[in-house]
């Protein structure tokens, strides 16, 4: 955090006490000020009793699922909600995602890539709440959602109706983690939040139109077994991470 900075405030909701000590030390390293949480009901209290920029939920909480926390969390705050997950629990994510989460970082994790995750979902946090802003820049893309156009390289890209409907839906929500149910709700309504072959073929043809080397997409990213995630490029990548448990 640079002199001066508004301090970001941090509420972690993890009920393991080594991670939970550990994740404070780093984040109060990193300039955060962190208010942890061993339970739901504490994380409640805690963020009914100041301000928070951000979330960090651990999904396997004694007292009560964290999917239901996050639920009750967006009653009332849109403030970004990072979930802390077992690697296996890819169902788990996709009901804390639908629930109103914003991203997940599957244990073991790597300190320096929650560090990223942490700067991403504040910066989309300020973004969302500049008025009037409507165009992403994805190197060589742009995408404008006012005008409803895409250029690459500065030349028009033509995508069909339902192509564009795939596109925006990711653009609004860039960065982020999109589930497969909810862009099948969105785009082809709710009737088809099951028909997950229509998502496959229409990411592929815009993966055709926008991504450099469409087998090896770097803008359209599959979350396997979770979603899409549209992504912006940083220009402080994120390093190779060590991990822990």
């Amino acid at each position: 955090m640079t002199a001066g900075a508004l301090v970001m405030r941090v509420l972690l909701v993890e009920d393991e006490e080594p991670i939970r000590r550990f994740l404070v030390t780093t984040l109060e390293a990193e300039g955060y000020e962190v208010f942890a949480a061993a339970t739901a009901q504490e994380g409640e209290i805690l963020a009914g009793n100041r301000r928070i920029d951000v979330f960090l939920i651990d999904l396997g909480l004694p007292d009560r699922d964290g999917v239901e926390l996050i639920r009750q969390l967006r009653g009332w705050t849109q403030r970004p909600i990072i979930v802390l997950s077992a690697r296996s629990q890819e169902r788990h994510k996709v009901d804390a995602l639908d629930a109103g989460a914003d991203d997940y970082l599957s244990k073991p994790f790597g300190v320096d890539e929650l560090h990223a995750r942490l700067r991403v979902a504040l910066r989309h946090a300020a973004q969302t709440t500049q008025a009037g802003k409507s165009t992403l820049n994805l190197g060589d893309v742009r995408i404008d959602l006012e005008t409803r156009t895409v250029l690459r390289a500065g030349q028009v890209v033509r995508l069909t109706a339902t192509e564009w409907r795939l596109l925006a839906a990711l653009a609004k929500r860039a960065d982020r983690v999109v589930t497969s149910r909810q862009l099948l709700q969105e785009v082809w309504g709710p009737g088809h939040a099951e028909q997950g072959h229509y998502l496959r073929i229409y990411i592929r043809q815009l993966r055709q139109k926008l991504e450099p080397q469409p087998a090896r997409p770097v803008l359209l990213l599959t979350e396997t077994s979770v979603g899409y995630r549209l992504l912006v490029p940083l220009a402080d990548a994120v390093p190779e991470p060590g991990t822990f448990a």
